[in-house]
């Protein structure tokens, strides 16, 4: 909005959007010039731009757009509450605060005790780091080299991928990385999920050994790995992390940011292998992305630890009335609509339309899928699984140019190095999926036909 020449409030123009955009914005993990898709409105699966371009959101943004957009239910809670109450500092009990952290309690493992908020997945971690680290008394935390858990100092050197080198000058303290359970790309030919499993536990165990049992507070993991690729764990794997984590006296932190609130199918991921953690990181699919929260879940043992000590970690906005209420609306939303069994009925015409990419493409090399939670990998030479871009390093720029061809045709995606991460909102119905496919498919084709040498 700006003000007209009798100080009225009026609507921007597509090209002052673009105009304010690229003089006043710096837009996060871009470079200082951006050419930004100004985007006008959006409504259920779909967003349209100020040409009247429609886009199929196959990412939910990012992964956090779960029920999609005008969500009404999710609206008039928000509508409600900022007429009631907009905000109240954390030191207060609020109705939708209260009532938040109690169906989340009721929605986690059995061994939950308390709920801290945050405003989203970033501060979630830190608060887990500084839960941990407080309740042991000790400083290590390992985590694995394919991961992201966020931006600020402590996630930021926590994750593993290299968006966390601009946070390691100076590094924070006591941060350690292990090797993913990356069946795929491994070259040792494993005969089945016990035999990974077994191989990267015995490495992870032998690891713990060397940096010292009684150094390490927490191992931390995303129960299935976001953003660098929806790497899901073999079967056995998490349940043996648990174990070694009680063998050694070390806590274990699953990371649901983006996992979480239905994306695999299961209200939280850890679900599909029987574990319990010890603390649960959350945020996106809490809300939707209609108010930004975060949080962490923590089990009854370090809540009560906590009940005679003060929890020195916190901000302005933990809780927010707002989106607090949200959140309530949101995780009524999925119950009351059966979203986790939408998403395990239309995730089985998910998983057949990645495996057809798969077959038919040469340049895929594997597709991996859990829920609506999906990556396509892409490969130069997919027999000797030689990545179409090296890690860490896309000197050509491939992959943000198959994006392009994607948004250009009305598909937004995302993803990191080589694979397309797709994770589009839980309400989207078997035909969208398909159609939505439909342009994957052709993308695909021009990338066998002029990436491939």
């Amino acid at each position: 909005m700006v003000y007209d020449g009798d100080e009225k409030m009026a609507e921007l123009t597509r090209e002052q959007i673009l105009e304010y955009d690229r003089e006043y914005n710096q837009h996060p993990w871009l470079t200082g010039t951006v050419n930004a898709i100004p985007v006008e409105r959006a409504d259920g699966i779909y967003f349209w731009d100020y040409n009247g371009k429609r886009y199929y959101d196959m990412s939910s943004q990012l992964a956090n757009v779960n029920l999609g957009y005008g969500n009404k239910d999710i609206i008039e809670a928000v509508q409600k509450q900022v007429e009631v109450l907009p905000y109240i500092a954390p030191a207060f009990a609020s109705g939708p605060r209260s009532e938040l952290a109690k169906m989340l309690i009721d929605l986690a493992p059995d061994n939950m005790g308390k709920v801290l908020f945050t405003c989203g997945g970033s501060d979630a971690n830190e608060a887990a780091i500084y839960a941990a680290r407080t309740f042991t008394g000790k400083n290590k935390i390992l985590s694995r080299y394919r991961s992201y858990h966020g931006s600020t100092l402590g996630s930021g050197n926590l994750s593993g991928d290299p968006r966390r080198f601009a946070l390691e000058r100076p590094a924070a303290t006591g941060f350690l990385k292990f090797y993913d359970p990356y069946v795929y790309r491994s070259k040792i030919p494993f005969r089945d999920d016990a035999e990974a499993s077994a191989h990267y536990l015995e490495q992870l165990e032998e690891q713990i050994q060397y940096e010292g049992p009684d150094q390490i507070a927490a191992i931390e993991v995303e129960s299935v790995t976001g953003a660098n690729g929806v790497i899901i764990p073999p079967d056995g794997y998490l349940q043996g992390l648990r174990a070694l984590c009680d063998k050694y006296g070390i806590l274990l932190i699953c990371d649901e940011v983006m996992a979480g609130f239905g994306r695999t199918g299961t209200m939280f991921a850890f679900e599909h292998w029987g574990i319990k953690p010890d603390i649960i990181s959350f945020a996106k699919g809490v809300t939707c992305g209609y108010v930004q929260l975060g949080g962490i879940i923590m089990s009854r043992e370090i809540a009560d630890y906590f009940k005679d000590k003060t929890f020195l970690y916190g901000l302005t906005y933990s809780g927010h009335s707002l989106a607090c209420a949200a959140g309530v609306a949101a995780v009524n939303y999925y119950r009351e609509h059966h979203i986790l069994e939408h998403v395990n009925e239309v995730g089985k015409v998910f998983g057949e339309l990645l495996e057809s990419m798969k077959e038919k493409h040469r340049s895929v090399g594997d597709v991996r899928y859990i829920g609506l939670f999906g990556a396509v990998e892409l490969m130069k030479d997919r027999e000797k699984k030689i990545p179409l871009v090296p890690y860490g390093y896309d000197e050509n720029a491939t992959m943000a140019r198959i994006q392009t061809l994607l948004k250009e045709r009305g598909f937004s995606a995302f993803g990191r190095e080589n694979n397309i991460n797709i994770t589009p909102p839980l309400i989207i119905t078997e035909e969208e999926l398909r159609e939505g496919f439909e342009i994957l498919d052709e993308v695909l084709t021009i990338v066998d036909e002029t990436f491939l040498s």
